[in-house]
C-alpha cells in the first residue's frame, strides 16, 4: 500500500516530465525559428518525401477501385472458355500450346446443350492491330476482334447509331463492321457513318453501326477498336497466333460457379475426356479479371512507395546533418545546462525532440501536399478520390521516426560532452 509521501514524490516526478517536454518542445521551436531557412529547407525536403507517397496511395487506391467498378459496371457477370488456364497467353506452358483450339462447333454445342448459359459468345481475339480508312482519313493502328451476334450483350456495350449485326451476317460471313467511338470520330468527324465503308487492311466493309462512349480507367484505349462477324474475321483476316474464346453469360439466378461445373461437363464430353484425363482448356470467370488487375496495381503500389521511401531516407540523412552542426554551434549551451543540473538523459532527449518535431512538421506539410496532388490528379482522370487515413497517420509517424532515428547520433554525441569542455569551447 502507498503512502501519501509516495503519492506526492510521484506526483511530482510527473510534473517535472512533463516541464520537461513542454521546454523541450519550446526549445525545438525557438531552434526552428532562429534558424528560418535551414529549418524550412530540411521540413520542406521531408515535405517532399511524405507528399510523393501520399499521392501514390492515394491515386493508386483511386485506381483500384475504378478498375473495379469498371469491370463491375461493364459487364454482367461471365465465364470465357479459352485454350489455356492463364489469364495472359505468356503465361502458358508448352502443354497448354499444344491444346486444341476452341471451334465455332464448341459454342454452338453449349448454346444447345447448356441449361444455365443464357447468352454464348464465339470471340477471335487479333493478334496483331489495323488500321482503318474512309476516304482520305485514317484511324491509328486499332483491335479488330471477331465476334458474334451476342457479343454486346454479354459486354453491356451499348450501340449509339445504327445496330449490331445480326445472326443472318455472322452465318453468312457478311462484311459488316460495329466501330467503336474512337475510330467512328477518327473516321467520321462531321458525318454519319452508319451506310458508309470502310477499308480495313485492304477488305471493303459495311458501317453497320456504332458504339456509344465508355468512360473508363483505360480512357481512349479503351474505345479505339471495331468488331465484325468472326466468320468474316476467319475469312480476312486470320493469322496463325490468333486466340480463340468462348464466353458465356449464366441465366439469371444461376451462379458463375453453377454454370461453370456444367460448361466442364459439356466441353469434356465435346471432347472426349476420359474420367483420369486432366481438361485441355481453361475456364475464367469475370471476376479473375478484376483480380488481377488490382495485383498489378498492388505490385506497382509496392516499387513505388519503396522508391519514394528513398527520398525521405535522404532527408533522414539531413536531419543528421542539420542536428550536428547544431549540436556544435551549441556545445557551450549545452555546457551550461549539464553544469546547471541537466542529466545526459535530458539532453539525448532534447536533441532528439527537435530532430523528429523537425521531421514531423514535414511530414504533417507532407500529407496536405500530398491530399492536394492526389485530388487534382484524381479528378483529371476521372477516378474517385481516396483519402487513406491510415496511410496519414503512418506518414506522420514515420516521417518524425526518420528524425528520430538519424538524430541519435548527433544527440549521443551531445549527452557525451564533457561540460568542462564544453564550457571553454568557443
Amino acid at each position: 500500500m502507498s503512502s501519501p509521501a509516495d503519492g506526492a514524490a510521484n506526483a511530482a516526478e510527473r510534473t517535472r516530465a512533463h516541464a520537461i517536454w513542454r521546454e523541450n518542445f519550446g526549445e525545438a521551436y525557438a531552434v526552428i525559428r532562429s534558424h528560418r531557412l535551414r529549418s524550412g529547407l530540411l521540413i520542406l525536403g521531408v515535405a517532399i518525401g511524405v507528399t510523393t507517397i501520399l499521392a501514390i496511395v492515394a491515386i493508386l487506391e483511386g485506381l483500384r477501385r475504378q478498375i473495379e467498378e469498371d469491370f463491375a459496371a461493364a459487364a454482367r457477370p461471365y465465364l470465357g472458355i479459352q485454350k489455356f488456364d492463364e489469364i495472359f497467353v505468356g503465361d502458358a506452358d508448352e502443354e497448354m500450346w499444344r491444346r486444341p483450339d476452341l471451334t465455332v462447333e464448341d459454342a454452338r454445342t453449349i448454346r444447345e446443350v447448356s441449361t444455365t448459359a443464357d447468352k454464348v459468345d464465339f470471340y477471335a481475339d487479333p493478334n496483331r492491330m489495323r488500321i482503318l480508312t474512309y476516304r482520305r482519313e485514317k484511324t491509328g493502328l486499332i483491335g479488330v476482334a471477331g465476334c458474334s451476334e451476342e457479343f454486346p450483350e454479354i459486354f453491356s456495350l451499348n450501340v449509339e447509331h445504327g445496330r449490331f449485326f445480326t445472326a443472318s451476317e455472322v452465318t453468312s460471313g457478311a462484311n459488316v463492321v460495329v466501330l467503336g467511338y474512337g475510330p467512328s470520330g477518327d473516321l467520321f468527324p462531321n458525318e454519319d457513318p452508319v451506310g458508309k465503308r470502310v477499308q480495313i487492311s485492304g477488305k471493303e466493309y459495311l458501317v453497320v453501326g456504332t458504339f456509344e462512349e465508355r468512360r473508363t480507367t483505360f480512357g481512349a484505349l479503351g474505345e479505339n477498336y471495331a468488331v465484325v462477324p468472326h466468320t468474316a474475321f476467319r475469312k480476312d483476316f486470320l493469322h496463325r497466333w490468333d486466340q480463340f474464346y468462348i464466353f458465356v453469360a449464366p441465366r439469371p439466378g444461376v451462379t458463375l460457379d453453377e454454370c461453370r461445373e456444367e460448361l466442364i461437363a459439356i466441353m469434356r464430353q465435346a471432347r472426349r475426356l476420359r474420367p483420369a484425363d486432366d481438361n485441355n482448356f481453361g475456364i475464367i470467370t469475370s471476376e479473375a479479371y478484376s483480380k488481377i488487375a488490382s495485383k498489378i496495381t498492388g505490385a506497382i503500389f509496392l516499387a513505388l512507395v519503396v522508391i519514394s521511401s528513398i527520398g525521405l531516407l535522404v532527408g533522414g540523412i539531413g536531419v543528421m546533418n542539420i542536428m550536428l552542426i547544431s549540436v556544435t554551434e551549441r556545445t557551450r549551451e549545452i555546457g551550461v545546462r549539464m553544469a546547471m543540473g541537466a542529466t545526459r538523459r535530458d539532453m539525448l532527449l532534447q536533441i532528439l525532440v527537435e530532430s523528429g518535431t523537425l521531421t514531423g512538421i514535414g511530414g504533417v506539410v507532407g500529407v496536405f501536399l500530398g491530399l492536394g496532388v492526389a485530388w487534382g490528379i484524381t479528378r483529371l482522370a476521372h477516378f474517385p478520390f481516396f483519402v487513406p487515413v491510415v496511410w496519414i497517420v503512418v506518414a506522420v509517424a514515420f516521417s518524425a521516426g526518420i528524425g528520430v532515428l538519424f538524430g541519435l547520433y548527433p544527440a549521443n554525441r551531445a549527452a557525451r560532452l564533457d561540460p568542462i569542455v564544453a564550457l571553454r569551447y568557443e
